[in-house]
């Protein structure tokens, strides 16, 4: 199993429960924010037995370490999500049992002795690979008809945007469903090729086919 090193690049705005502009801002191709250093391993499946189930329940995971080599202490919050060519979003640790969690740190245990649970992973990340951390994110199985998914990692930069709403009405009060402005974030998109049928996916991989940066 190989690690993969993130590479600055730009990658379209498309997703799914996003309003999707015809001038959607693009990263900048050097960081000028803090940014930090993500390593991760591609999309495992793995199959649980959840307590009180006879049948085991599939989950995806990925395992990353983050490094803060940005010249200044950052506070490290992560967010994962999943969205398929279907159109079906999976956040990252939304009900997920932590017999899950115990399992996957037990396959790994051998190769990352230091590999934590997300809680511990959050919070202020001190400079310098003596102070990288390793973790997990973990996703509830999705629509196994989907042959696709993008994977969106947040919390690795500070780079920000603002850009106007084309839905905003102004004679309206400004809220959650009018907002005037979209506050957007550079985020990493990882995309993934998934067998589209379920026989064949309960023993087949997600199949790397590319990464960039986004401001989502």
């Amino acid at each position: 199993m190989k690690k993969y090193v993130c590479i600055i690049s730009v990658a379209s705005l498309f997703v799914a429960g996003s309003v999707v502009l015809e001038a959607a801002p693009k990263p900048r191709t050097s960081a000028v924010h803090w940014q930090l250093g993500f390593e991760f391993h591609d999309l495992q499946r793995i199959e649980v037995v959840l307590p009180g189930d006879e049948k085991p329940t599939s989950f995806w995971y990925l395992l990353y370490t983050v490094t803060n080599e940005s010249g200044q202490e950052v506070e490290f919050y992560p967010s994962f999500e999943l969205v398929t060519d279907t159109l079906q979003v999976v956040t990252g640790g939304d009900r997920i049992s932590p017999v899950v969690y115990d399992l996957v740190l037990a396959r790994h245990k051998k190769a990352y002795p230091f590999l934590c649970e997300p809680m511990k992973a959050s919070g202020r990340l001190l400079q310098g690979i003596d102070n990288a951390r390793t973790s997990v994110a973990v996703f509830n199985d999705f629509d196994r008809q989907s042959n696709s998914v993008t994977l969106y990692v947040g919390g690795l930069s500070g780079e920000t945007a603002r850009v106007a709403n084309p839905g905003y009405d102004a004679k309206k009060p400004e809220g959650h469903d009018n907002k005037q402005f979209f506050a957007l974030r550079k985020t990493l998109a990882i995309e993934y090729d998934v067998p589209g049928d379920p026989e064949t996916r309960r023993d087949a991989n997600a199949v790397r086919r590319g990464q960039g940066w986004v401001m989502r």
